[in-house]
């Protein structure tokens, strides 16, 4: 429980700077790189991509890797 509280605390804080970039992969195989336009909604992270926005619970992200842009 503590893990995923940590992790939430850190994508939480990542999603605030707007000058790093973040790729999420989720747990079905998909791979979804936010844009800047994006934040946290309660237990979602809320994104804007080119088919629309999309909320995607944290339970459901496997890993997230954060680059400098």
């Amino acid at each position: 429980m503590q893990t995923k509280n940590k992790f939430k605390e850190t994508l939480e804080r990542y999603i605030g700077y707007r000058g790093i970039d973040i790729v999420l992969h989720l747990k079905d195989g998909k791979v979804i790189e936010l844009d800047k336009n994006r934040l946290m909604d309660g237990e979602f992270v809320v994104g804007h991509l080119e088919a629309g926005q999309v909320r995607i619970a944290i339970q459901e992200i496997q890993k997230a890797d954060f680059f400098a842009a």
